[in-house]
């Protein structure tokens, strides 16, 4: 492949799923950022790649048959990329089966159950007038430790989530357990886990694909118009 994919990105875990990918299958691909605070993806341009008004999505203008294709929802690109390429989607259609059904765990559920963590721990917080639900936080802060438990019996059977390969289901699942912290978890009780979140990191491919246009990425606390932007308060 020469001709550059399109990826529709902004820094966040979502985003940072497509750009490992892409470094670590070798694709050439050209960075348009979509500033989410400020309301680019609701733009028609935009949304007629992304009718659900969010990022990452990507152009391939060498798509099946030779003629342009467009892709949004993460888990989907991820898996169109594994087999454009062949590669990180396993050897044998049992590999494949324990891809899709990690892959597919991420998006149910550490993405959803992590992201309204962050929301209610540390974003809600931060409103005008401030929104601090400790029932809410209970919440996904104890389904966050619940999934990462899972996902820690996981590896202490293998190297990698589906087994003993990489695969894209590593590759969503990654950036967001790697801010663990932010969630407010614990990986004392969870060393398989953390070895794995260490031997990506360690990864150049992990590296260069986390750090696209990582200095747009926000500093401190969100303002009151990216909150209205984000959160589609009236």
């Amino acid at each position: 492949m020469t001709t550059p994919i399109d990826l529709y990105y902004w820094p966040t875990p979502n985003g940072w799923k497509i750009t490992i990918a892409l470094e670590e299958m070798g694709l050439p691909y050209a960075v348009h950022l979509v500033n989410i605070g400020a309301g680019e993806q609701f733009a028609p341009d935009f949304l007629a790649i992304s009718p659900n008004n969010r990022m990452p999505a990507i152009v391939d203008p060498e798509g099946p048959g030779g003629a342009p294709v467009s892709i949004f929802e993460s888990g989907a690109i991820l898996q169109y990329l594994a087999r454009k390429t062949g590669q990180f989607y396993g050897a044998t259609e049992r590999d494949r089966i324990a891809v899709d059904q990690w892959l597919m765990w991420q998006m149910g559920g550490v993405g959803p159950m992590a992201g309204q963590a962050h929301h209610f721990l540390t974003y809600a917080p931060e409103m005008d007038p401030p929104q601090v639900l400790p029932y809410a936080q209970d919440r996904y802060r104890r389904e966050v430790a619940r999934l990462y438990g899972v996902l820690d019996r996981q590896l202490a059977k293998a190297e990698f989530v589906a087994g003993d390969f990489l695969s894209i289901a590593d590759m969503a699942i990654w950036p967001w357990a790697m801010l663990w912290e932010r969630q407010q978890q614990v990986l004392d009780d969870k060393p398989d886990l953390a070895r794995w979140l260490d031997a990506l990191a360690a990864r150049p491919g992990f590296r260069r694909g986390k750090a696209v246009a990582e200095d747009r990425r926000r500093q401190g606390a969100m303002s009151s118009a990216e909150q209205k932007v984000l959160f589609r308060q009236k």
